[in-house]
């Protein structure tokens, strides 16, 4: 509660800055993305849209041993009868429509309407920011987009090495948005850190912040609000130089309440007459860039809605999990650039999102590479060996197994 009157309070005196703020500014930046170019002062606001995005064509079943294994957070074309796949298929628009305001939309055209039904178009992002001064160190984002929580959570699926993200992390904010607002601070030196990192290939986040603070609904993307408490998030993140290395060490943590659908509960499960749940964790990070060899580890602790096939009911119970990945970079001949990769990961609790807020116990390994063989195409190899187990009302699974999946990428 302390939190969220700090967060309300600081929004406040931030918008009361708005009337002061009256000199010209640069370029805000997309996150991951250059800045947009500087335009007259003659353009309109439609000229500086720019339209980009990116495509992921998927298999993932080579060399696969139990087609019964599968991932309902990840990547849904795993297992028996499916085949070949889109895993994302996005557009985004984006640019300054107003010296002082950002706005950034991004759809994915890719997205399941249901079992049957694939390929609709669905928003994924819909926000503008607000600079408050003319470097851009203070900044308010306001709409759907990212919760800052976690760095592979903010890391853009174009730049991550491991073909979807940890369960531990990802499960905190599925599908890593939610309607919100948002507080952004970081120097310009540091700005320009952010986009180095990722305009230079070394997989960075984008600029986030050094730091982040906000107030979102808490019932994951593009899902109404099923409850009158919102979610408090507060992130750090800075990234320094020793040597030639670049290190990025961050900490975060959210508290709310989450209310599970109607059409997420199994019929018969318990749960508490209103299945409003506490919902509250703290992760910390580590990322060493690859020059040539990277390393990347997270790991985080909380509480949250799991089900306990017990007492066949839903329960505020513990969580725990994390990853850690190496990574080298090399680079070949005609700017083409080769990064092989290994991550484990664990995760030991409850999904929120799923029927029953399903409790899970996993043990993956993914070991594989990445080929930039011209700026416009990439292809990922990875072999992955995975021991998934988790239990609802009516399920209970353990199925453990190994397959190879193969991606291209289209960067447009």
């Amino acid at each position: 509660m302390l939190l969220r009157h700090c967060v309300a309070l600081l929004f406040l005196c931030l918008f009361n800055s708005m009337a002061n703020a009256q000199q010209p500014a640069t370029t805000p930046s997309v996150p991951g993305k250059t800045d947009s170019p500087k335009v007259s002062s003659g353009s309109k606001w439609y000229d500086k849209i720019s339209l980009r995005g990116y495509s992921q064509f998927r298999y993932n079943r080579l060399l696969e041993t139990n087609p019964d294994l599968n991932c309902e957070q990840c990547d849904r074309s795993i297992g028996k009868n499916q085949g070949f796949a889109f895993r994302r298929a996005r557009l985004i628009f984006s640019g300054d429509i107003h010296e002082r305001v950002f706005l950034y939309l991004q759809f994915d055209y890719s997205a399941d309407a249901s079992d049957v039904n694939k390929h609709f178009l669905q928003v994924r992002d819909a926000y503008a920011d607000y600079a408050f001064d003319a470097k851009k160190e203070f900044r308010l984002r306001v709409g759907q987009s990212k919760v800052p929580y976690g760095f592979e959570n903010l890391q853009s699926s174009s730049n991550r090495l491991p073909l979807d993200r940890g369960d531990a992390f990802n499960s905190a904010a599925p599908n890593e948005r939610d309607m919100g607002a948002f507080f952004y601070y970081a120097p310009a030196p540091v700005r320009e850190i952010f986009r180095t990192l990722v305009n230079d290939g070394l997989k960075g986040s984008g600029d986030y912040g050094v730091l982040g603070i906000g107030l979102y609904n808490g019932q994951t993307t593009n899902r109404p609000e099923l409850n009158n408490n919102l979610h408090a998030v507060v992130r750090a993140s800075y990234p320094f130089t020793i040597g030639r290395q670049i290190i990025e060490p961050g900490l975060q943590a959210y508290s709310g309440k989450y209310t599970i659908a109607k059409d997420r509960l199994s019929a018969g499960v318990k749960s508490l007459s209103v299945p409003m749940y506490d919902d509250r964790r703290v992760g910390a990070s580590f990322v060493l860039y690859p020059q040539p060899f990277g390393l990347q580890a997270e790991y985080n602790v909380g509480k949250g809605p799991g089900f306990n096939p017990a007492s066949d009911s839903i329960e505020l119970r513990n969580l725990k999990g994390g990853y850690v990945m190496a990574s080298w970079r090399t680079k070949l001949k005609n700017d083409q650039w080769l990064t092989p990769f290994a991550r484990y990961q664990v995760y030991e609790g409850g999904k929120k999102q799923e029927t029953d807020a399903r409790y899970y116990d996993l043990k993956e390994t993914e070991i594989g590479a990445e080929w930039q063989f011209i700026k416009n195409l990439e292809l990922t190899l990875s072999y992955v060996i995975s021991h998934r187990k988790y239990s609802d009302f009516k399920t209970d699974y353990d199925e453990q197994g190994n397959f190879l999946r193969i991606q291209l990428q289209v960067n447009y």
